[in-house]
């Protein structure tokens, strides 16, 4: 493992650096003609409902030219091995899907079969968690080994992050901006932990994210839809099966899920919060952390950066305990628990969690279930 000045010292970060230009400056110079694409083809958010905040109709296919920022640059840097491919595989299947979706608002569950079938993919080409670390540091054996269960497990990873990163994008630039983030926390660990391939991809998402976010910002010129916040959700998701879940140190059981600490914690809370009102998991509402942001009278910019700053504790948290020993990460894992506590008084029991659905307040639609993202 190394240090963060053996990082920066590197030869191997120039080529990080580039691949996260290249896919930024492919992203960036792509998004006008996908926008131009998208109206074409009829992939716009038309304002017909009161949910609906913005006045005029907005291209929601902007997630195409974020996935063409991180292809070319995965295309250039990355050796495809099988595990790759599959993974590359799954995301134009992803990517294909979010189209369609955008266009004509597919129904759920034909969307969550064909995510499953995507995850499929990438899990028998070899992106799979085999092994977990025991996170009970008493016991004799470090690891469990999870045999043929971890073909499923890795698969309910995949989709589930994939519909997490999805429900988050409710706010201009929030769903966008939390993926760079947490691409970004990726990119330091993998370098920490010398895994260079993981960090050339997450240099090419994290750039390709970064291309696309000034179009993107409130008020937004275009949104990603389907078709960037599922295909953002899967490469993190499967990548951090390659990266993360295979380092054996007690912290690597707990990092994938603080880098994506933000869109897990909001969909757990989501399901949590529907079922315990008598609701299916699926059934819309206003109960989102971003919701509620702006319930408690914050602006869509001043609720995106608290949520910003929020998933930035979370990633460095995640490279601190990367770079700590055993101990000092029980005494973190005890501090996120009370917090996790606050933060289920405030956001499950606080005000408004029940509050019906309505004209949101925001510049897009609410959320997956209740907008733009179908």
């Amino acid at each position: 493992m190394k240090d963060l000045g053996t990082v920066l010292a590197a030869p191997d970060i120039w080529k990080v650096l580039l691949a996260l230009l290249l896919s930024a400056v492919v992203s960036c110079a792509s998004t006008p003609l996908v926008k131009v694409l998208s109206v074409k083809v009829g992939a716009v958010d038309v304002p017909k409902d009161g949910r609906r905040m913005h006045d005029h109709p907005i291209p929601r296919m902007g997630g195409l030219a974020i996935f063409f920022g991180f292809i070319v640059a995965m295309l250039l840097f990355v050796h495809l091995d099988a595990a790759k491919k599959g993974m590359l595989l799954g995301a134009v299947i992803v990517v294909v899907l979010g189209i369609l979706d955008d266009k004509y608002a597919l129904p759920a569950k034909p969307k969550f079969l064909v995510q499953i079938g995507a995850a499929l993919i990438a899990v028998l080409s070899g992106n799979r968690i085999e092994v977990l670390s025991n996170p009970n540091i008493f016991s004799e054996n470090p690891v469990w080994e999870l045999g043929v269960l971890s073909i499923p497990i890795t698969v309910i990873w995949i989709v589930a992050i994939t519909n997490a990163v999805n429900l988050i994008d409710g706010l201009d630039g929030l769903a966008c901006g939390v993926s760079t983030i947490s691409a970004a926390t990726m990119l330091v660990i993998a370098l920490i932990v010398s895994e260079q391939d993981v960090a050339l991809m997450m240099a090419a998402l994290a750039g390709a994210c970064i291309g696309f976010l000034p179009y993107n910002f409130n008020p937004a010129k275009i949104f990603m839809g389907d078709t960037g916040a599922t295909f953002l959700g899967f490469i993190m998701a499967t990548v951090s099966v390659n990266g993360m879940f295979k380092q054996y140190a007690i912290i690597s059981f707990v990092v994938p899920f603080l880098m994506l600490g933000l869109p897990i914690f909001d969909v757990c809370f989501a399901v949590v919060r529907r079922v315990s009102h008598g609701q299916s998991p699926m059934a819309p509402d206003r109960g989102h952390v971003h919701h509620r942001l702006i319930d408690m009278g914050f602006s869509q910019k001043q609720a995106v950066g608290v949520l910003y700053v929020i998933s930035a504790i979370l990633g460095l948290s995640a490279v601190v305990l990367t770079a700590t020993n055993a101990v000092k990460a029980m005494v973190f894992l005890v501090a996120m628990g009370a917090a996790a506590a606050i933060a289920w008084r405030v956001f499950l029991a606080g005000p408004g969690h029940d509050k019906p659905e309505g004209p949101d307040q925001t510049g897009q639609a609410g959320e997956n279930e209740e907008g733009r993202d179908g």
